[in-house]
């Protein structure tokens, strides 16, 4: 029996994880944690004999102490406390945004296994976070279709044999219009092919998420920038591909649904059963394939040259971002300032060398605090 710990529980990847749970024998959930929703968190860990959760937010922590006779932790000290003392065999961290960082952290710290969909771990701390997972000889399991599908594809490849990378994109809801200027939260928010939160959907419309996918797949295999593309996919069948160095090309292809990543990463190295139909080429009938627009989606060209800065620059992309989606979905800032103030942000604060964790989140703080000021400033010309 895989003892887990799902972390994000109440989102979209801890909801579906604990429905490829529920569908195995193999499987046990020893905690669960999450933001704010503790009356969802309490009925997940009833529904699956969890005996602790863990509420980042204090006042909904102190209302699930009230309501549940089980272990409740409070704060992201909780979260990391609900990690470490856990006994787990595997921590799926589905946490959204640079908080998962520091869960990241202590999972590989504890040296347990971990089932990472929260890229911003290896966005904001790549570089520190692998030396942390060689350090600990801890497996990393990347959850992202894209990621998962590089994953299996390259695992069956000694080292030398893989020249490049190629992930795709589903190109999003605004693909194909030249003009972004009026886009509204609403037409933003409308993915063609994924479920998902908010902010993974705006970075997805901007392309910045794949931006996001670009840098984590530099730091989980271990190839340069310049050997990994980004190809627009409309169907979102294949999810990734594998150029060979004899000039082979193989490809992961499979219905767009997460739980077949998330089942494959929880029950690695073997596979389970997840009801899904088998793909049906003849069905499908048409697979695409396009250059992504760089001009109307710049986000996509400031990720990958914030990767290829390095240090402190992807903390700054990542940090800018976040600040600039929340704006936007607030109804402060247009679609279009999102670049705006990420790029500004990435000009004002030259890349730098972490040589801590300490460090990043020190520069993840300072960038929060120029793009607010210049959210201010972009809002306030509108």
């Amino acid at each position: 029996m895989k003892k887990l710990v799902i972390l994000g529980a109440t989102g979209s990847i801890g909801e579906q994880a604990l429905e490829v749970v529920s569908r195995s024998d193999e499987l046990a959930v020893v905690g669960l944690a999450a933001e704010r929703n503790w009356e969802r968190a309490l009925a997940q860990a009833r529904d699956h004999g969890a005996p602790a959760v863990a509420l980042a937010d204090p006042t909904a922590a102190a209302a699930a102490s009230a309501a549940w006779n089980g272990r409740v932790l409070s704060g992201e000290v909780g979260i990391r406390e609900l990690i470490a003392g856990s006994g787990a065999d595997l921590v799926l961290n589905g946490i959204v945004g640079s908080a998962g960082l520091g869960p990241t952290i202590v999972a590989l710290t504890e040296g347990i296994e971990l089932a990472l969909a929260n890229k911003e771990s290896l966005v904001v701390g790549g570089e520190l976070v692998m030396a942390l997972a060689e350090a600990t000889d801890t497996r990393i399991i990347p959850v992202d279709s894209e990621h998962s599908a590089l994953f299996q594809l390259i695992g069956a490849e000694p080292p030398g044999r893989v020249e490049r990378l190629v992930l795709t994109a589903s190109g999003g809801p605004l693909r194909g219009r030249a003009d972004l200027s009026g886009v509204t939260p609403e037409e933003a928010l409308a993915h063609p092919t994924w479920e998902m939160g908010g902010r993974i959907t705006i970075d997805s419309a901007s392309l910045l998420n794949k931006g996001f996918e670009l840098i984590e797949a530099h730091h989980l295999f271990g190839l340069a920038y310049r050997r990994i593309d980004v190809l627009v996919h409309p169907q979102s069948i294949v999810h990734a591909l594998v150029n060979l160095n004899d000039g082979a090309t193989l490809a992961h292809l499979g219905y767009p649904d997460m739980r077949v990543p998330i089942s494959y990463a929880l029950h690695y190295p073997d596979r389970a059963d997840v009801e899904l139909p088998t793909l049906d080429l003849a069905a499908v009938g048409e697979l695409s394939f396009e250059e992504p627009d760089l001009a109307t989606f710049p986000c996509l060209r400031l990720a990958r040259e914030a990767g290829e800065a390095g240090g402190t620059a992807p903390c700054v992309l990542n940090a800018a971002d976040e600040v600039a989606v929340a704006a936007f979905l607030d109804g402060r800032i247009s679609f279009t300032a999102i670049v705006e103030v990420v790029e500004r942000t990435l000009d004002a604060l030259p890349a730098s060398r972490p040589g801590h964790f300490e460090d990043l989140f020190a520069a993840d703080v300072e960038a929060r605090e120029r793009a607010g000021e210049l959210v201010g400033r972009v809002g306030a010309a509108r």
